[in-house]
């Protein structure tokens, strides 16, 4: 659908030449054609007044009205008495060269794993604070920004990352950046730079975090993740010299890393001069267990703890937090500049407001008992249409791993599931050679009503236990 410009005169790219033989008409005609066919101008979009668009291009409005008439006894454009020019809706583009790639139906029912409850974003207390920001913020800091962040909001958030997950923070050690993702890119980097080559990942993990690794031209190494976290043995083992973890509550299998190789990782990182990369993971929403401190606050010279408002707040705002071992923090900071200059300004002081006014963790609470009302019902729900199924990894976040029967085909239970319209996840996909066994479910419950994911569980109850009696078609 086209934009709908306001205004008299939306500003449009065309150029006459008066040093051509060619007439201005001639030359003005052929250029809105041109723009036509190419798909600038879509189907139904306003062009510029005659007198606007005169004005634009330095020529007379009769010539420019002319035009207007040819192209619309061609087909091109319509117009109607005291409205706009617009361009016809059979006026059609050329062909693109290769066509759209094929749309996926969206699953009316989507257990997608990782995405919070995106309706229950806190718009007035975001709108509220970019407001203040707005009013606040002095002229200068619209200026340059600074590539570690906003003053502002790294004081504070110093001061939050102490209280609520026991890190050891110096304002001067973080770096804001666009959310985990680039917050891992620029680590990364910075290790890369100097002389890091082997990063290892928990496996299963997240693939595009071991994407950007690759991307960065880093060799991958996977060391197996079992009930008690990763396999610190199995990581001493490699010639790594760093390990991206998410300890608190690993994605995704739920488990949190034990007391004992909390140590051992410490050990390993201190003797063999490693860094450990903490993506502090749904660290917010715990239901029945206690607080896990950050692996940071342990060895602040070892750990860089990477943090982010994707989760609690939405991913779309792209704020993010590096707390940097000191001997990295120049190099990840180099880069964020580098790479965009420094995150937007308005944005972070809106989330500092947020954070030092308790706004946000009243929303954190509110959304707590949201998400553990959902895991309630995805409880009840497996356990009224699929009591056999064991679910893992509830203790905190809003996802769990399902154990399907030993015998299950995970890929064909996603596949039947999705032509039912309910998004199921694989364990497989997490795996870093793939392998659907042993066969498991990644099951996200945070942007789903209770109802849906009653819903959704009833819909695929028959694939997750097979030996039910279906009730309906796959």
């Amino acid at each position: 659908m086209p934009i709908d410009w306001t205004g008299s005169g939306p500003q449009l790219l065309l150029q006459v030449d008066r040093n051509r033989p060619e007439p201005l008409r001639d030359q003005l005609e052929r250029a809105l054609r041109e723009a036509i066919r190419a798909g600038r101008l879509a189907a139904g979009e306003r062009l510029p007044s005659s007198r606007a668009l005169s004005r634009d291009l330095g020529i007379s409005r009769g010539l420019v009205t002319e035009c207007y008439a040819q192209l619309q006894a061609e087909g091109y454009l319509v117009s109607r008495g005291g409205s706009a020019t617009r361009v016809a809706a059979t006026a059609r583009p050329y062909p693109a060269a290769l066509p759209p790639p094929t749309a996926i139906e969206p699953a009316r029912i989507d257990f997608r794993p990782g995405v919070p409850d995106l309706s229950s974003f806190p718009r007035e207390y975001w709108s509220g604070a970019l407001r203040r920001a707005c009013r606040d913020a002095p002229s200068e800091l619209l200026g340059c920004l600074d590539p570690h962040g906003d003053p502002t909001l790294r004081d504070v958030l110093a001061a939050y990352l102490r209280r609520v997950r026991g890190a050891g923070t110096d304002p001067g050690h973080i770096v804001i950046c666009a959310g985990y993702a680039q917050g891992l890119q620029l680590v990364l980097r910075s290790l890369a730079g100097q002389g890091v080559r082997v990063v290892a990942f928990e496996d299963p993990g997240d693939p595009e975090h071991r994407a950007i690794a690759a991307m960065l031209g880093l060799d991958v190494i996977a060391v197996p993740v079992d009930e008690r976290g990763i396999d610190t043995d199995a990581l001493a083992a490699t010639d790594a010299r760093a390990v991206v973890l998410t300890p608190a509550h690993q994605s995704p299998t739920g488990v949190v890393l034990a007391p004992d190789r909390r140590q051992a990782l410490i050990n390993w990182a201190t003797t063999r001069t490693s860094t450990i990369v903490e993506d502090d993971y749904d660290a917010e929403f715990r239901y029945d267990r206690e607080p896990v401190g950050a692996l940071q606050g342990l060895a602040p010279d070892r750990v860089a703890l990477l943090g982010s408002v994707s989760k609690s707040l939405a991913p779309a705002l792209r704020l993010g937090w590096i707390l940097s071992p000191p001997h990295l923090t120049p190099a990840v900071a180099r880069y964020k500049q580098l790479a965009d200059r420094g995150s937007p300004v308005l944005d972070q002081l809106a989330l500092a407001d947020l954070l030092k006014s308790g706004r946000y963790d009243r929303h954190l609470r509110h959304m707590r008992q949201r998400y553990a009302a959902r895991r309630a019902a995805l409880l009840e729900a497996i356990q009224r249409h699929a009591p056999s199924i064991e679910l893992r990894g509830l203790a905190a976040g809003f996802h769990t791993v399902a154990q399907l029967p030993p015998d299950a085909d995970e890929r064909a239970i996603v596949a039947a599931a999705r032509r039912r319209s309910v998004g199921l996840y694989g364990m497989s996909t997490y795996r870093m050679d793939q392998h659907p066994w042993p066969p498991q479910l990644v099951l996200g419950f945070g942007n789903l009503t209770t109802a849906a994911i009653s819903d959704g569980i009833e819909t695929v109850a028959d694939l997750l236990e097979p030996r039910r009696v279906s009730r309906r078609p796959a």
